[in-house]
């Protein structure tokens, strides 16, 4: 009897809430790091040792050279990231290694050599320069649609020159589509 007293009290109403709950319940795994995968990052120095595994008992695939690239987070494994270049190449760097920066490279789904880096976000904005697929960029924000990004031109024997400007999200590798951030 005082068994079923404390079902009805106590443990009925549980029941009922977590039986309503469940068919529609969605549960996101959880991740070392409490973030979302997949994610884009960048890496934060140079050089960067990607693995085959993760652990620094694992060989190394190849290196990262330059800081700032743009790398999607695809799994986590206690401190260790597999990541997924541009490329599509795979491979595991320590969580030490990666920023929380954004950036990219212009991806041209249009199928055209050149992007207009328009100077707002709209498609009838003039435009501030021209870049082409696989262009670096820095991505500062997104609405969903458009990006700003920082578009530097580093030529031979000159000075850097910064453009800064919008691209569409469809125009980027290193965005989501419908992505927003600041």
């Amino acid at each position: 009897m005082f068994g079923s007293a404390l079902f009805s009290s106590v443990l009925r109403p549980v029941a009922v809430l977590v039986l309503t709950l469940a068919p529609g319940l969605a549960v996101a795994a959880e991740t070392p790091s409490g973030l979302p995968l997949p994610r884009f990052v960048t890496t934060r120095s140079t050089p960067i040792n990607v693995r085959v595994g993760p652990g620094t008992k694992y060989d190394v695939s190849w290196v990262y050279k330059i800081a700032g690239t743009p790398v999607e987070i695809i799994q986590e494994f206690d401190v260790w990231r597999k990541i997924r270049d541009a490329d599509g190449s795979e491979g595991w760097v320590h969580q030490n290694m990666l920023s929380g920066n954004r950036a990219g490279y212009v991806s041209a789904t249009s199928g055209s050599d050149r992007i207009g880096l328009r100077s707002a976000a709209a498609a009838d904005a003039g435009i501030v320069a021209w870049v082409g697929p696989g262009f670096p960029v820095k991505i500062a924000s997104c609405d969903g649609n458009w990006c700003a990004v920082v578009a530097t031109d580093h030529p031979e024997g000159g000075r850097p020159a910064a453009y800064s400007g919008y691209l569409p999200e469809t125009d980027l590798w290193g965005v989501y589509r419908g992505e927003s951030f600041d």
